[in-house]
């Protein structure tokens, strides 16, 4: 099943199933997807019954657009992001001379970021200042139903109830001085992009293996290949178990959406990727690429985003069509 929110007059949008080609949808009887997500024992099977209609009749539902595209969830009560993938947070340390603790690869790392305003998808990231050090991080998140304190990896899992992607928008240039406080980050996370769709894991089949996504992150930086990462590679923690953390010490509400971290990939001999142009997957933000020209040229060359750069999102099935739809942003000056 996929399910959208259109943009209308209102806060949290209409919630509308999608087609499964993304090609079409239809509104249903409830309003919004937090409502759906807050008796989702219920909604599931009405959505479902939409679900099924748009795709047997080809005459049934609405042209839909991502244009026409909010946040799947404008708004949420919680938005916790990981770190999945321990590559990416070697090599920034290493670029720092700083050894990674032996405790991240058994303990994730986890922060709380700002759920009160999300970009839709096609919205522009919108900053005052390049010193900034605007990025981008693209990422896979879950969409959790309600989760008890102290729940089991297989309990997180089973409450994961759609999957999504996220630009993760990071002023990298903020960063330093935030962390140096104590109180972890703040300004330098300002609102996120998630994609116009949110899929359910029973829509992406064999897809969705211990949950995590079986694809390959696609990242494109003004019109120019930039990643290719596994989703699926070089992830020390998978969905369930980053859910679990984020439910250690409190219940997670029903409508909780948890983040991968950086989608991020070693290279083949072990050691950190390569540019797509030099035979590699490329990356997933661009505080990756300067670690590595960091490392080995002594300084970074690859600048962080300006105004009118543009940025795109996704992942394909196995056929090539787009599963959650595209993040397709620029960068303008507020």
């Amino acid at each position: 099943m996929k399910l959208a929110t259109l943009k209308n007059n209102t806060r949290d949008g209409q919630l509308v199933v999608v087609s499964r080609d993304n090609t079409r949808c239809a509104p249903c009887s409830y309003a919004t997807l937090q409502s759906a997500l807050d008796e989702w024992s219920k909604a599931e099977g009405v959505l479902n019954q939409v679900f099924n209609e748009l795709n047997s009749d080809p005459n049934a539902g609405q042209p839909f657009s991502v244009q026409d595209a909010h946040s799947p969830l404008p708004r949420a009560y919680q938005w916790a992001d990981g770190s999945a993938y321990i590559n990416h947070v070697e090599l920034v340390r290493k670029a720092r001379n700083s050894e990674v603790p032996e405790s991240f690869y058994t303990d994730p790392l986890m922060y709380q970021g700002g759920s009160d305003s999300f970009l839709a998808p096609t919205d522009p990231i919108k900053m005052t200042s390049l010193e900034y050090g605007i990025d981008l991080e693209a990422e896979i998140v879950g969409i959790t139903d309600d989760v008890p304190m102290g729940a089991t990896v297989e309990q997180a899992g089973a409450a994961i109830r759609l999957v999504m992607l996220v630009n993760d928008v990071s002023l990298r240039g903020l960063i330093p001085a935030e962390l140096a406080k104590g109180f972890g980050f703040f300004q330098s996370k300002p609102s996120s992009a998630f994609s116009p769709i949110a899929v359910t894991p029973a829509e992406l089949g064999d897809l969705w293996q211990n949950y995590t996504l079986a694809a390959e992150m696609k990242v494109d930086l003004n019109d120019a290949p930039f990643g290719r990462a596994r989703i699926d590679r070089d992830m020390t923690f998978n969905m369930a178990q980053l859910v679990a953390h984020a439910a250690k010490t409190r219940p997670l509400s029903a409508g909780a959406i948890i983040g991968s971290g950086t989608v991020s990939n070693k290279g083949q001999d072990g050691g950190p990727g390569r540019p797509i142009t030099a035979g590699g997957v490329g990356y997933s933000c661009l505080a990756e690429v300067r670690t590595v020209e960091t490392l080995l040229n002594g300084q970074p060359s690859t600048p962080f985003l300006n105004w009118g750069d543009r940025v795109q999102i996704e992942v394909l099935n196995t056929q090539g069509h787009s599963i959650f739809g595209q993040i397709d942003q620029r960068v303008e000056q507020a």
